[in-house]
This record gives structure tokens, C-alpha cells and sequence, in this order.
């Protein structure tokens, strides 16, 4: 169920969305410049090792911690990061104007450390390096669901070689995408995760501090500008959701 559209209306253009797509990118032509073992020894320095820091035998050196930082700039091919900066285009851009800039900045690392504390928690014996932004957009969709829960987002669900566009809710996207995390989450706890894979608990982790975060990193309505006639799309409410719903605009 790929995002395709959303309806938000946005004020301000979002700088610090393009500086993180930006950020990501040019990261990740560094990783595929690297010799193979130079790039193995870099992702051993600048993704995240659980076992580095939450193994029995853990002992951390203070420029360690400076990977659940850097991993959530690195990728592990090019449609990992076609993935994740298509769904942050999507969703960014609107949180980024109800939170401002700075804000925005602070709530995405925050998801980001938050991501990777649960899946050093939920993994801790794991030596494979975890990368990608995942994590922290997975704050950005649960702060988008709690912001504008009857926002409509169209969505592209692949059946074979048909694409099929679907209008559902934020909320309902939101409450499918994170059951799709916390099941298989669930069936991979206590096992054997020296092959790698998708770092399920890093997305529950991002997805609960976002939606968590949200109220409290939101700036107040007054510190907004009001919206121009031309913002936004015909039949919906700035929020979002269609013209014929009820409810103050955000």
C-alpha cells in the first residue's frame, strides 16, 4: 500500500524536508562510491550494531553513540531510499508546516533515536548494521495521523501488474500500515536476525514517538498565517478532509 497523494494544505514550502531528501541522497552517493570493504568498514562505523550497545558484553565508546544519528542518513540500496524519501515527500511537507522548521527538525531526530532505541531493544544480540530513515518517518506518518486523522490520502495498492488507486483516511492508513509493523514484529522476536532485514521495531518505535510527540511539538494556530484562497485543493478543508465535514480547520 504505497502513499500516492495527500490532501493537507500547505503555507510554507518545506525546507527542511528538501535538506533531509538532500542530506540522504548525497549520503547515500558516498556509500555506493566506497570500495566494498571500505563501505563494510563505514556501515560498521555509521549504522546502528545493537549488539554495540544493548549485548551483555556491550561497552560503548562515547563516538559510538553518534550512530543513532548517522544511520538514519544511510540506505541500503537505491530503492531503499526511493522508498523512504517518496514517503517522506509525501507526508513531510504538511507536519513540517504545522510544527515550523526547527521544530519539525528536532521531532524528525527525535523519531529517528526513538527508532533506534527500540530496535536495539527488541534485537539487542544483533551485529548487522541498521540503516535508513524509515524509523523517523514512521514518526512523520504517526504525527500526520494524529494532526489530520480524516485527511484523505490516495494510495496504490500493485495487483500483478495493475496499479489500483484507493481514497482512504490518514487515520485508517495509519492504523493498516502500523499493524503491518507490529505483526511481523511480533513473529521475529527472540529470533535469529544475523541475516538482516526490515527493522520492524525501529518503525513501531518512530510510529509511537511521532504520534506521542505530536500534541506537544505542534505550534499554536496563532503563529500561523492565515490561509491565502488559492492554498490548498477545491472540496477539501485545509486540514484535509472533504469541504462537507465538520470541525474547526488546523
Amino acid at each position: 500500500m504505497l502513499p500516492w497523494y495527500e490532501t493537507v494544505a500547505t503555507r510554507y514550502p518545506p525546507f527542511v524536508v528538501w535538506m533531509l531528501i538532500a542530506a540522504c541522497v548525497g549520503a547515500f552517493l558516498y556509500q555506493v562510491s566506497l570500495p566494498p570493504s571500505v563501505l563494510e568498514l563505514f556501515l560498521r562505523q555509521y549504522a546502528l550494531v545493537p549488539a554495540r550497545f544493548f549485548a551483555q558484553w556491550a561497552q560503548p565508546r562515547p563516538g559510538d553513540w553518534l550512530a543513532f544519528l548517522t544511520n538514519m542518513f544511510l540506505h541500503g540500496g537505491w530503492l531503499h531510499l526511493i522508498m523512504n524519501m517518496w514517503t517522506l515527500w509525501i507526508f513531510g511537507p504538511a507536519v513540517e508546516d504545522r510544527l515550523g522548521a526547527r521544530r519539525f527538525l528536532f521531532f524528525y531526530i527525535a523519531c529517528g533515536l526513538a527508532a533506534g532505541i527500540a530496535h536495539g531493544l527488541a534485537n539487542p544480540e544483533s551485529v548487522v548494521p541498521a540503516l535508513g530513515a524509515s524509523g523517523a518517518i514512521a514518526g512523520v506518518i504517526g504525527c500526520y495521523a494524529r494532526l489530520f486523522p480524516a485527511a484523505r490520502l490516495v494510495v496504490m495498492i500493485p495487483v500483478l501488474f495493475l496499479p489500483l488507486f484507493f481514497e482512504v483516511r490518514a487515520l485508517a492508513f495509519a492504523t493498516i500500515w502500523l499493524l503491518l509493523q507490529i505483526i511481523p514484529g511480533l513473529l521475529t522476536l527472540g529470533q535469529d536476525v544475523g541475516g538482516g532485514g526490515i527493522a520492524w521495531w525501529a518503525h513501531i518505535g518512530g510510529f509511537a514517538a511521532g504520534w506521542l510527540l505530536a500534541p506537544a511539538a505542534r505550534r499554536a494556530r496563532i503563529a500561523h498565517r492565515p490561509y491565502f484562497r488559492d492554498e490548498g485543493l477545491y472540496g477539501f478543508m485545509p486540514d484535509g478532509r472533504r469541504s462537507g465535514g465538520r470541525g474547526p480547520w488546523r
